[in-house]
């Protein structure tokens, strides 16, 4: 590889992890080619871009980013998976496609730009979706409102059924 070519990968990299949200290293030992189409088929599907890095440049790359702490999982073969617009999107897709995999590995990641362990990435993909917990949380804030309204309500049903009565001991006193 000619020095441009590093300089321009260099770059690249510092890019794409400056601009991600969410960030997977992977160890793809054992991997066939077909594993890995099939690996980057499922993530395009989620918008994660994955991508080998030769572990040198890498670790130029990340030595500007603030990302140090990831230096040390930058060991044997590594892919990163990114993901610009979901910080847990990565890790939720390669957690799934891991299962039955024994040789493929999640080293480390970053989320919302903290380095997280193998641990973390695997508790983020456990969560459930975005859009689940902000429906759980209109619930929560739903809950204490619908149980007034039926408080309120039955009060008024109660009112009207009383009211009913004393009209229907009228009707039969006339």
């Amino acid at each position: 590889m000619a020095r441009t070519e590093k300089v321009a990968s260099v770059d690249s990299i510092r890019d794409m992890l400056g601009n991600a949200k969410g960030v997977v290293l992977t160890d793809f030992r054992g991997m066939s080619v077909a594993d890995m189409t099939e690996l980057r088929t499922l993530l395009r599907k989620s918008a994660v871009e994955y991508r080998v890095v030769k572990n040198t440049l890498a670790k130029k790359a990340i030595r500007d980013t603030g990302l140090t702490d990831l230096t040390g999982y930058f060991e044997g073969p590594t892919a990163i998976a990114v993901s610009a617009a979901d910080s847990v999107a990565a890790s939720k897709a390669l957690t799934a496609w891991k299962k039955g995999r024994p040789t493929f590995t999640i080293k480390a990641g970053v989320v919302e730009g903290r380095v997280v362990g193998a641990a973390e990435i695997a508790s983020l993909a456990a969560l459930p979706s975005r859009e689940v917990l902000l429906g759980r949380v209109a619930g929560a804030f739903q809950a204490p409102l619908q149980a007034l309204a039926n408080v309120l309500g039955a009060s008024l049903a109660g009112l009207a059924r009383a009211l009913d009565q004393v009209r229907h001991q009228k009707e039969g006193a006339a």
